[in-house]
C-alpha cells in the first residue's frame, strides 16, 4: 500500500493552468467493468507522464499537455473510498424544456497543443494503450477560431482569470488538504442552431451575450438585459466574484451541419460551475434563463476530478478483494511555484462560450 505524502512535501499539479493553445482533443472514456481493467488502467496512468513527454519531445515549442480526470464511480473503483470532498456525478438540470444532460463518462483526457498533429498523436497513443479495456463515450477535436472567437462569432474568454487568480480559481487548496493541488472539471458538448442564430440581428445577439460582437466591449448595465449570458454567469459570494478556469473550444463538421462549442471549466469547487448552470437553465430568478439556450443545446455533461501529477505517478497496481484500489489519498499541501505556467483560461463572469 502506498503511504500518504507528508504535508510539507512539494508535489506537482497536472497542467490545468496553462497557456491557450490552437488545438485540443477531448476524450471521454468508460471503463469496462472487469477488475483486471482497473489494474491495467492504473498501470497506464502511472506511466502517462512519460508517454506525454515522448510525444511532446517531437516538438517542444508546440506545448503539448494532457490533463486526466476521473468521474465519481470510476474514482472508487480505481483509487478506493478515500475521495475528494466534493466529487459526485454530474447533476442533470431540467427546466422549461431546457435540459443540461448527464451522460456516461469515467475518465476524461484533455489534450492541448499549438499543433493538431501532436494532439492527434497523443490521443492515438492513449487509445492504443487502453483501447482494450475502455469504450469511448465521446471524442471531440477542437480548434481555436480566428481571434479567439466561438462559432457564434463572439470572443470567448475575455474575463479569464490570470496568474495567481487562475490558480486560485482552479486549484483545490487547504479546504481539502488530502487533495490539495487537484481540480474539479465539468464538461459539456454544446450544439448550436447556426441558421437560427445567424437570422438574429447583430444587436439581439449582443444583448443575449452581453457584449459587442466586433469590439468585444461589454454592454453597459443600462443596456444589458438580465437574461444576458454574462449577467447570469456572474457568480458572487459576500461581494466577491467566484471564478472558474475555462478552455472552451469550437468544433464542427460542416458537411453534417454540426457546429458546436465544447465547454470545459476547471474549479476548486464544482458548486461554482453548478450555480452558473442553474442560473442559465432555470434562471435567476426562475424563468429569467439564458436566451443563448434557445440556440444552443448540451448533448453531454460530466463532472470529473483531476488529481495531481504526483498522485498519478506514484500509483501502485494493488486492488483489494472488492476490486477497489488500496491507494489512500495523498496529502498535498504545497505546490511548487515553478509549476505556474498560467495564462488564465476562463471566468464565470464574462465568458461567452456556449
Amino acid at each position: 500500500m502506498d503511504t500518504p505524502k507528508a504535508l510539507n512535501e512539494v508535489v506537482l499539479p497536472q497542467p490545468v493552468v496553462g497557456p491557450l493553445t490552437r488545438s485540443a482533443i477531448f476524450l471521454v472514456l468508460c471503463l469496462r467493468p472487469e477488475p483486471e481493467n482497473y489494474v491495467a488502467m492504473r498501470s497506464f496512468l502511472r506511466d502517462l507522464s512519460g508517454l506525454v513527454r515522448a510525444v511532446e519531445f517531437r516538438n517542444i515549442e508546440a506545448g503539448l499537455t494532457c490533463v486526466v480526470g476521473f468521474g465519481s464511480d470510476a474514482w472508487d473503483k480505481l483509487f478506493g473510498s478515500v475521495r475528494p470532498a466534493e466529487l459526485h456525478p454530474f447533476q442533470e438540470i431540467r427546466s422549461g424544456g431546457r435540459n443540461a444532460v448527464s451522460t456516461p463518462g469515467d475518465i476524461l483526457f484533455h489534450i492541448r497543443a499549438k499543433r493538431p498533429d501532436l494532439c492527434f498523436e497523443l490521443a492515438m497513443q492513449i487509445m492504443d494503450a487502453v483501447g482494450e479495456f475502455v469504450s469511448v463515450a465521446d471524442e471531440v477535436h477542437g480548434f481555436r477560431y480566428f481571434d479567439d472567437r466561438d462559432i457564434l462569432g463572439f470572443v470567448d474568454g475575455t474575463e479569464n482569470p490570470r496568474g495567481d487568480g487562475a490558480r486560485d480559481a482552479a486549484i483545490v487548496g487547504a479546504e481539502d488538504a488530502a487533495f490539495s493541488g487537484g481540480s474539479y472539471v465539468i464538461v459539456q458538448k454544446y450544439l448550436h442552431d447556426m441558421k437560427g442564430w445567424n437570422a438574429l440581428p447583430t444587436e439581439m445577439q449582443e444583448r443575449i451575450i452581453g457584449r459587442k460582437k466586433l469590439s468585444d466591449v461589454e454592454l453597459s448595465d443600462t443596456v444589458k438585459p438580465p437574461y444576458a449570458h454574462n449577467a447570469l454567469t456572474n457568480i458572487e459570494k459576500d461581494g466577491k466574484q467566484l471564478q472558474i478556469l475555462r478552455d472552451n473550444m469550437p468544433f464542427g463538421r460542416p458537411g453534417h451541419g454540426e457546429f458546436g462549442t465544447y465547454f470545459i471549466g476547471y474549479s476548486r469547487s464544482p458548486t461554482v460551475t453548478e450555480k452558473m448552470l442553474q442560473n442559465m437553465f432555470v434562471g435567476d430568478p426562475p424563468g429569467n434563463y439564458d436566451r443563448l439556450l434557445d440556440f444552443s443545446q448540451p448533448v453531454t455533461g460530466g463532472l470529473f476530478f483531476a488529481p495531481t501529477a504526483t498522485f498519478l505517478d506514484e500509483l501502485g497496481d494493488s486492488l483489494d478483494q472488492n476490486g477497489a484500489s488500496e491507494v489512500p489519498a495523498k496529502n498535498i499541501a504545497e505546490i511548487s511555484a515553478s509549476d505556474d505556467t498560467s495564462l488564465g483560461i476562463g471566468s464565470l463572469k464574462e465568458d461567452k462560450d456556449e
